[in-house]
């Protein structure tokens, strides 16, 4: 190891992400079917997804929690979004913005030397070197600096008004499906647009994209023109009519957290919006059929990261026929899992929801259609 370690050397090793393409993981889920504890849930699950798949009727709805495209799992989304493996995205700001937005406009995440246990770096040089840790991954502050300032840039094409997450990053994806220079970057956000698959992040503020909108609100109050909001009860809503326009569901949840909570939350908005019509709770508005979460949480504390998938059976959310609980850490869990849907093509043939497309385009949100402004690198 170099006796003294730069910036350069720290940011030499990207993350690559996994292809599950590549690799058949149908070969890990059967054999995984005849052994006991996480490998057996997780032969479960895998059968559960491809359920899913197969009833043509089934919206899949699919949360990130945690940093996973930091990790490396950006390639498995986007293959899933592409294949129509996915029909909504519910997620934290961290994945959407700070992290998939981020390798959209052409940056990386760096595999950091050594081990978080005996890290060759301490946190403190870090901070001076301005590069933050993401336990054993990298990321350039410079970078994420420039990222936060392009969503700030973006949500200044807005006109004045309250948005959902929605049309934020829908727009945002416009930007780097229109951009020349960017359009060929892998990036889930540009796929979801592209594949009409909404993405909502209920802590909108909670990431790149919060700076981007202080910076645009400041600026707005100082010029005395007007400024952009977060309006997270037009997200809920419009999670809310997908349950509405599609009876059966699926739940397929990377962690927990307020994306878990959100999207099985939409049962219950849309049995409140079917009763102001004279319908009747428990029954007019069917659970999520089908739900797997992969989780490292407990359900001993009563936190909602670790409940149980029966549990929320009892608030009316996800039914018990279906649903299973793989206690594992993400990154090695989901590449097996998405392998095994892919190889085994239940979802061949199915089309896409294209939920994204139950909701006009409200007046006042860019389209970039026509091509984009460059945008610049200065920071927040």
């Amino acid at each position: 190891m170099p006796a003294k370690w730069t910036k350069k050397d720290l940011l030499s090793r990207p993350i690559k992400h996994v292809d599950i393409t590549a690799f058949d993981g149908r070969v890990i889920v059967d054999s995984y079917r005849h052994m006991a504890y996480s490998a057996r849930t997780l032969a479960n699950a895998s059968d559960i997804y491809s359920m899913m798949l197969k009833d043509k009727d089934c919206g899949v709805i699919l949360t990130l929690a945690g940093s996973l495209i930091s990790a490396g799992l950006k390639r498995a989304v986007i293959t899933l979004v592409e294949n129509n493996m996915v029909d909504a995205i519910v997620s934290t700001g961290a994945n959407i913005v700070d992290q998939d937005f981020f390798e959209g406009l052409g940056f990386k995440h760096y595999i950091a030397p050594g081990s978080p246990e005996a890290p060759p770096v301490d946190d403190l040089t870090l901070r001076d070197l301005m590069i933050d840790r993401i336990y054993d991954t990298y990321i350039d502050e410079d970078d994420l600096r420039a990222c936060d300032h392009a969503t700030y840039e973006i949500f200044n094409e807005f006109a004045p008004g309250a948005y959902s997450s929605r049309e934020f990053i829908e727009a945002m994806g416009a930007f780097l499906a229109h951009s020349p220079k960017l359009s060929k970057n892998e990036s889930i956000v540009k796929s979801c647009y592209q594949k009409r698959v909404p993405i909502f992040v209920p802590a909108f503020s909670d990431c790149s994209a919060g700076f981007g909108i202080v910076l645009q609100q400041t600026e707005a109050i100082e010029e005395g023109r007007g400024q952009v909001a977060i309006d997270s009860g037009k997200d809920f809503r419009e999670l809310t009519d997908i349950k509405l326009a599609c009876r059966d569901t699926g739940l397929l949840m990377m962690g927990g957290g307020v994306p878990k909570n959100f999207a099985q939350d939409i049962v219950v908005a849309a049995e409140l919006l079917s009763e102001r019509k004279g319908g009747k709770a428990r029954g007019d508005i069917g659970m999520h059929k089908y739900a797997v979460q992969m989780t490292v949480a407990d359900s001993r504390d009563g936190a909602l990261s670790g409940s149980t998938l029966r549990e929320a059976c009892s608030w009316g959310k996800v039914d018990v026929v279906h649903e299973q609980m793989v206690f594992g850490e993400i990154s090695a869990m989901l590449p097996i899992l998405a392998s095994d849907a892919y190889h085994r093509k239940a979802w061949k043939g199915r089309k896409g929801f294209k939920f994204a497309d139950l909701f006009e385009k409200g007046e006042g949100v860019p389209s970039f259609a026509n091509g984009t402004k460059k945008l610049s690198k200065s920071g927040r």
